[in-house]
């Protein structure tokens, strides 16, 4: 099953900062199950046990950066240890995804019924063909405060991080899930009137008043939908291998 997610989101797509694929356990194991989400966490874990999943897949990798030891002095050492004593494997797609054609941005384009998607930075590595970030027409122009009013809802959120609202229709939407600030220039290049992301810096927003609508919807709400692509993936490439999303809510950001 492993394979199947990777021939899907290429491991060479993945950013070089990145550690997608593998992150604990054995790819030899028979999946009893497969716990589907976007985090992995403590409690995450306790699910896929509780749930007979002997697999979880996360989109965020569970190891990001090096383990000295483990000791479970932190959340992501405890995490490991308690996945190997109940013999849960844990893989994450992480940018691989996120770069990927039928990834994260083309869930989030389809979300938005956005058409005529292309990739705002195209890249090939290891013979995969992807890239960062998609553009795509909304079905019809929308006025900005309509177009606003529409993310909250598709994304549910209760606010949307914005500048200036055009005087202009929207039509032409950019898209990055996650940190996808980098973007903007492309996405405006690219002859966008909306850029969306998941998370930007204050400066970012400055000087684009009437360029274009900046809409930064938050990091997990923007990607909240990746569990869909793991289940369609796993399901038409390994039938047969029961899959769970999650009922674990892991955004550690609160709106109060």
């Amino acid at each position: 099953m492993v394979n199947a997610l990777e021939e899907f989101a290429p491991l060479p797509l993945q950013e070089d900062y990145d550690n997608a694929g593998l992150q604990v356990g054995l790819t030899e194991t028979e999946v009893s199950g497969a716990l589907l989400c976007l985090d992995v966490t403590e409690e995450v874990v306790d699910e896929a046990v509780a749930k007979g999943c002997n697999l979880i897949v996360s989109h965020h990798p569970l190891i990001f950066r090096a383990l000295k030891r483990v000791t479970g002095a932190n959340m992501v050492q405890r995490c490991v240890m308690k996945a190997i004593i109940n013999g849960v494997a844990i893989v994450s797609m992480h940018t691989n995804l996120d770069n990927a054609v039928g990834g994260v941005n083309y869930k989030m384009a389809e979300k938005l019924h956005l058409r005529d998607i292309s990739i705002l930075a195209p890249r090939e590595a290891g013979g995969a063909s992807g890239g960062s970030g998609v553009i795509g027409t909304l079905e019809a122009p929308m006025e900005a405060s309509e177009f606003i009013a529409m993310l909250k809802e598709t994304f549910q959120v209760s606010c949307v991080q914005t500048n200036q609202l055009l005087r202009r229709s929207i039509s032409r939407v950019g898209l990055c899930g996650g940190a996808g600030a980098f973007l903007l220039g492309d996405a405006m290049a690219a002859g966008a009137d909306a850029f969306i992301t998941g998370e930007m810096h204050y400066h970012d927003f400055f000087d684009h008043e009437q360029e274009v609508q900046v809409c930064v919807i938050g990091h997990y709400e923007s990607e909240q939908y990746t569990t869909e692509i793991f289940k369609q993936v796993i399901e038409e490439r390994c039938p047969g291998v029961r899959c769970v999303l999650t009922d674990v809510h892991t955004n550690p950001i609160v709106y109060m």
